[in-house]
């Protein structure tokens, strides 16, 4: 039973290393065993290239058959980009398959591993499940509930403040928490940020690290159109989305030519609807969204339950009471109404501390 973990633990070890490439695809690993010796391996690198089976099945050969393939998400059995793995799993002889969890995926959803059995090849499933899901949260939520994963992100001093009275804000964290920031990035299918943050920082919102990573889709909340096409986001490498409610045809066009994508939501009381925002990225194949943004658009997020986890930054610093604060959290008078958070990590980054925590459903209103 020890190598039974052992196996399955080397394969979400494997799906790990596609974090930052394989979108809007899972991170699959798999591990072929026969007479407790791996034969083969393989991970999911990117959307479009060989699942993981395919690759471990390519490694094995021969040795493949009669062996347990280990794998970290339920084979798919439709025809997407490449063919089924369920068919390539029967015919290369394998007599086991253990998967950590069965796919999410309406088009498959239990199909592939039902027809690894009719094949007569003996299945388990559920080991390890936890830790598979935790791999892949954004597309576990979008394929269950029809929304990306937003983690929001921020960085504050010691006593709760985000920039001095001026806005001045750089920098709050030290040079280990921001590129622990880009890792952040670099693992996302979306950057969201608002209209007020691109005008005051103009920030390039970009996943700069030495690993390989396919670019996040950049998304700016800008109900009113205000962003300039001089943005300096709109000039780099792949792709920046402006979500507005403004109809005006030659900002449009404009913003089109300098780079832009631009796409219309309908808006209430000026701001734009944050469900239809989720619903939009999801209906563009994102899974986890990163919330880079001001006190007013995160505050927005939190208290309409839209944000699975929050990563807060703090560093040993002390900016005064007249400095910006963490969130905009209009309403919260009494006790009864404060916002209570589950925290589920905290460790040091450099000399900075990163806390990580979920909103309890008690203190907001959850989707």
């Amino acid at each position: 039973m020890t190598d039974h973990y052992r196996f399955m633990a080397r394969a979400l070890e494997l799906a790990r290393r596609g974090l930052y490439t394989t979108d809007p695809n899972p991170r699959v690993g798999c591990v072929l065993v026969k007479q407790g010796e791996i034969v083969g391996e393989g991970w999911h690198q990117r959307a479009g290239g060989p699942h993981a089976e395919i690759v471990a099945l390519q490694a094995a050969g021969e040795r493949a058959r009669g062996a347990t393939a280990y794998i970290t998400l339920e084979p798919c059995c439709h025809h997407g980009r490449t063919p089924p793995c369920s068919d390539a799993l029967i015919a290369s002889g394998v007599t086991r398959v253990v998967a950590a969890m069965e796919d999410p995926n309406p088009q498959v959803a239990g199909q592939g591993l039902a027809l690894v059995r009719q094949a007569g090849i003996a299945v388990e499933s559920g080991l390890l499940q936890a830790q598979a899901e935790a791999l892949n949260p954004g597309f576990v939520q979008r394929m269950r509930n029809g929304r990306p994963y937003v983690r929001c992100k921020l960085a504050m001093s010691l006593d709760g403040r985000t920039a001095m009275a001026s806005g001045e804000s750089q920098w709050i964290t030290s040079e280990a928490a921001r590129h622990d920031v880009h890792r952040l990035r670099a693992r996302s299918s979306a950057i969201v940020t608002g209209i007020g943050t691109v005008l005051a920082d103009d920030p390039s919102l970009t996943a700069r690290l030495d690993d390989e990573v396919v670019q996040p889709l950049r998304v700016i909340v800008d109900s009113q159109l205000r962003i300039p096409p001089t943005a300096r986001m709109l000039s780099l490498a792949g792709r920046t989305l402006v979500l507005t409610a403004n109809p005006d045809a030659d900002k449009t066009a404009t913003l089109h030519a300098a780079g832009a994508e631009v796409m219309f939501l309908d808006a209430s009381h000026g701001r734009l609807d944050l469900n239809a925002v989720l619903t939009t990225l999801a209906q563009q194949q994102m899974n986890e969204v990163l919330l880079e943004a001001g006190p007013t658009l995160s505050g927005a997020f939190l208290q309409a339950g839209l944000i699975d986890e929050l990563v807060v930054y703090m560093a040993p610093l002390l900016m005064g009471d007249a400095a910006r604060g963490l969130m905009s959290l209009p309403g919260l008078e009494r006790m009864a109404d404060r916002v209570e958070l589950q925290i589920e990590d905290i460790r040091s980054v450099g000399k900075d501390w990163r806390i990580t925590c979920r909103p309890r459903a008690a203190g907001v209103n959850r989707a």
